[in-house]
């Protein structure tokens, strides 16, 4: 038997931002638009958890088959899984949702698991975009979602040492909001920040937005408290130790497959006051990635780095309204024949010392009313992926990182793939972090949704895309691997490292329970 179940859209975003009429009418324009989306009825199967097997699970924990709850921990936020929840395509739906209170509480849930043999999938914000938290069973009977929102703490801070210790349910804006009652940030601000978790950001390798100055997360982290079927494993003591390999690293991106993360001791840092965004345009691609590699290697890249190509820049204008025409003329004027966006802001690093570095460059300054309208808008592009799909338009986004000398290859060649499999698609890029030996490029794809396939219609891409990704850069510099990355983690890492993490799989979990189908 089956319940069909009215899709929410609150599960999906924070908050929808609808597409002013001249987007649309630009994208009508520039792409095309596709068929009003009709959202089909999504069933939701009986549960195939054995009455023992909840029974056991109820002695010791929240636990809930409700159809609606179920489907709400039924994937991630990828276009395909959107896709899924209006309708097309098969939704994967775990059999029940645990929901834990105390690290303790994980640990007995998996006890449970293992003793009746259920797959269990840590949920967190559930913003994969990867298929990371899709309620996949592999050889088990049934699969919980071990959802963390009830470990939501802030455990405590020292000052002294600027260290503070965070449960693993906690999401971005909530531990901002507590750390901030101490005076300090962590500064991670990922675009999947309104969502996302402290554990969900250890898991994945997570990178904000402003890592040049704070770090990528497991930069950040001091030590991680697992849970894992075999007992509770807490890694890292001291902030820095030669005590052989580090150990902490192989649990930081494990993507729940060795345990399940209940706290991270973090660093963290006084909140800042003053922080300062401007705006920056170059001309043409090339000039901008030879700025932000120079910014770079010389030490004064600013917190928040990011250079926009042409395609990505003229969307920017677009959408900025009636300013767009003005602006345009103006960078003429300047002798600027192909803008590229470049967003500077600084939070804890020197401006003075970026600013330095662009005296004497070919850089017009917008000013710092250009930088506000970026950081009031940052995290648009999830907000407004409902009203693209309303408009027919798929909408999706690829990542990865290559050195400074195959940059512009890996860009180009990616560019062509996508242009290959989906004809006349809008492909904009942007370098979101940058490195002293390269740089993370990160595409957003749009093109009007194929009426017949459009499930078929991205997975063809994305497999072409993947496979010039994995010739030229990393598979994944911070959406982690999932299963939509899997097949390709053996050719970066090697046979022999695939076996490694095989072999602490089959030391942490020997049953096989956790996260069945992701990572390797």
């Amino acid at each position: 038997m089956c319940h069909t179940v009215a899709v929410t859209r609150a599960r999906w975003t924070t908050e929808t931002v609808p597409l002013p009429p001249h987007a649309l009418a630009w994208l009508s324009q520039r792409v095309g638009l596709g068929e009003p989306f009709v959202e089909a009825p999504v069933s939701v199967p009986e549960s195939a958890l054995s009455e023992d097997a909840f029974t056991a699970l109820e002695a010791v924990s929240t636990i809930s088959l409700d159809a609606a709850d179920r489907l709400g921990r039924a994937g991630g936020l990828s276009y395909l899984d959107l896709l899924r929840h209006r309708g097309h395509g098969d939704v994967v739906v775990p059999d029940a949702v645990v929901q834990p209170a105390t690290p303790d509480e994980v640990a007995e849930v998996l006890s449970v698991c293992v003793e009746y043999d259920v797959a269990v999938v840590p949920f967190g914000g559930g913003t994969s975009v990867v298929g990371g938290v899709e309620a996949l069973r592999g050889a088990k009977s049934a699969v919980v979602a071990l959802d963390l929102a009830g470990l939501g703490a802030l455990v405590s801070v020292d000052p002294v040492s600027r260290v503070a210790v965070l449960q693993a349910g906690l999401t971005g804006p909530e531990a901002e909001r507590l750390l901030g009652e101490h005076g300090f940030t962590l500064g991670h601000v990922p675009q999947s920040f309104e969502r996302a978790t402290i554990g969900g950001f250890a898991a994945t390798r997570s990178a904000g937005q402003a890592s040049s100055g704070y770090g990528r997360f497991e930069d950040m982290v001091e030590s991680v408290r697992v849970a894992t079927p075999v007992g509770e494993w807490v890694v890292g003591s001291a902030p820095a130790s030669a005590a052989g390999p580090d150990l902490k690293q192989l649990v930081l991106g494990s993507e729940g497959l060795f345990g399940v993360i209940t706290e991270v001791s973090v660093r963290v840092r006084p909140k800042p006051y003053g922080a300062r965004y401007e705006g920056f345009v170059v001309d043409g691609w090339e000039a901008g990635a030879e700025l932000v590699r120079s910014l770079a290697q010389d030490g004064v890249l600013a917190d928040v780095t990011r250079l926009s190509d042409e395609d990505e820049t003229e969307v920017a204008l677009e959408l900025a309204g009636g300013k767009a025409s003005a602006l345009k003329k103006y960078l003429r004027f300047r002798g600027v024949e192909r803008p590229c966006l470049v967003i500077l802001g600084w939070e804890c690093r020197s401006r003075s010392a970026t600013m330095s570095a662009l005296s004497g460059r070919k850089v017009v300054r917008l000013g710092r009313a250009m930088g506000a309208s970026w950081l009031h808008g940052r995290f648009n592009g999830p907000r407004q992926r409902d009203a693209l799909l309303d408009a027919g338009v798929c909408v999706e986004t690829l990542e990865t990182a290559t050195h400074w000398s195959r940059v512009s290859e890996l860009r180009d060649a990616v560019r062509a793939a996508l242009v290959a499999e989906l004809g006349n698609p809008v492909v904009m890029c942007h370098v979101s972090h940058a490195y002293e030996t390269g740089a993370s490029l990160y595409f957003t794809v749009l093109v009007p949704r194929d009426l017949e396939d459009p499930v078929g219609q991205w997975g063809r891409a994305k497999v072409a895309a993947s496979e010039v990704i994995s010739r030229l850069g990393t598979i994944t510099h911070h959406h982690a691997v999932g299963r939509d990355h899997q097949p390709w983690v053996e050719r970066e890492i090697g046979a022999i490292g695939v076996d490694v993490l095989r072999a602490v799989k089959d030391r942490l979990d020997p049953t096989g329970i956790l996260n069945p189908g992701k990572l390797i």
